[in-house]
């Protein structure tokens, strides 16, 4: 966005009826029985020499409750820390990548994004600098896929120049806006490139042909994706047959990351100082906007904007070092992490770049991330 994952009931053994013909016989048994101790007897035979137990009570799975004002979790791409974070609305850190004092078994440079892909069991992250992808299992936390050269940039298959806003799509491919080779490309789990929009290093607004440095590619539900150039700033809905259905160009500096709010209406974040958030309709009209000039309110360079359930427009904030909450009905911030200004680790972010939402119902669905989300591992 930015150029620079009983033990069984004991059964209890029938003792045979036993009919006693006269009434000197019941007696003498029953004296017998009351004068002799019963933990040392042996007994009947066919009893069991177990005592019974009773049948466990069935597990009661935890209900998750996530503290407002997130209505569930937010993943964030912490970038300047080489880290991914999942956090809820009191502050809590519940997950990360690399894990505490783990070192990855693949490099970790720079993450610039972090998307969930299709079931919430996987995450896949681009590092824009190092030049690669990762699809990461979650919450384990392996790599399970990647591609590029560390380090290396290029267009050749199996390179990447600048790479942004990966996406792991339904098909189980995976796309990425490869920004400095000009094209939006789309590779297969065996590594080969099957799809691409734009011609690689020809650099123009001419889609789908061509592209001029795109640093957005957000899948829609219908299967078109949202294309984000950054030179014109046009915003463009390419079908999956890879014709073009319309170009608009939003009324920004420097356009990141456009996400389909559906109904026309589009979200997308102004990557300048001071920074902006606008809701336009697709033919470029504004609807909202926000964008202080000064003071805490303000944005330094923000790269995604995402609308969450309730309403609230989450923002990565790059320069002011944090992730915000902004109440459109208000125009305000109303929650944020990270402390303005100021880059760091504990309880602190780094120039946060990247962020998804994990749905309360989706961590509610799956044992593993609610064992996570409930509290049961330290991350």
């Amino acid at each position: 966005m930015t150029l620079t994952p009983r033990p069984d009931r004991a059964r209890r053994a029938r003792r045979p009826a036993r009919h006693l013909v006269a009434a000197g016989v019941l007696a003498t048994v029953l004296a017998a029985s009351a004068c002799t101790s019963t933990r040392g007897a042996a007994p009947a035979p066919g009893a069991s020499r177990r005592t019974p137990t009773a049948a466990p009570s069935p597990r009661v799975r935890p209900t998750l409750r996530p503290p407002g004002p997130i209505p569930g979790y937010l993943l964030i791409a912490d970038r300047g820390n080489n880290r991914v974070l999942l956090v809820n609305g009191n502050k809590r850190l519940l997950w990360r990548y690399p894990g505490r004092g783990a070192r990855p078994s693949f490099p970790f440079h720079y993450d610039d994004d972090a998307f969930f892909g299709h079931g919430f069991r996987s995450i896949i992250t681009n590092q824009e600098d190092q030049q690669t992808l990762q699809v990461l299992s979650f919450p384990k936390g392996k790599v399970l896929w990647h591609y590029g050269h560390v380090g290396t940039p290029g267009s050749a298959p199996g390179y990447l120049n600048t790479p942004d806003d990966a996406y792991l799509l339904p098909t189980g491919r995976r796309v990425v806006a490869d920004v400095r080779n000009c094209r939006v490309i789309f590779i297969s789990r065996s590594k080969k490139i099957v799809r691409q929009i734009g011609t690689t290093g020809s650099c123009a607004h001419q889609p789908p042909t061509r592209l001029s440095s795109p640093n957005g590619d957000t899948p829609r539900p219908n299967g078109d994706l949202l294309v984000t150039e950054i030179n014109g700033s046009w915003i463009d809905d390419i079908a999956p047959s890879g014709k073009l259905r319309w170009a608009v160009q939003a009324p920004v500096a420097y356009p990141s990351d456009a996400q389909w709010l559906g109904h026309g209406r589009i979200l997308v974040a102004d990557y300048s100082s001071p920074g902006h958030v606008l809701i336009m309709n697709d033919r470029g009209h504004v609807l909202w906007r926000y964008g202080p000039a000064g003071g805490p309110g303000m944005l330094d360079h923000p790269s995604l904007a995402l609308r969450l359930p309730n309403g609230l427009i989450a923002v990565n904030d790059d320069y002011r070092d944090r992730v915000v909450l902004i109440d459109p009905r208000k125009n305000r911030i109303v929650w944020q992490y990270g402390r303005t200004g100021h880059a760091g680790r504990h309880h602190l972010l780094d120039t946060p770049d990247g962020m998804d939402f994990l749905p309360v119902a989706a961590a509610q669905r799956d044992p593993a991330i609610r064992r996570l989300i409930a509290g049961r591992h330290r991350p």
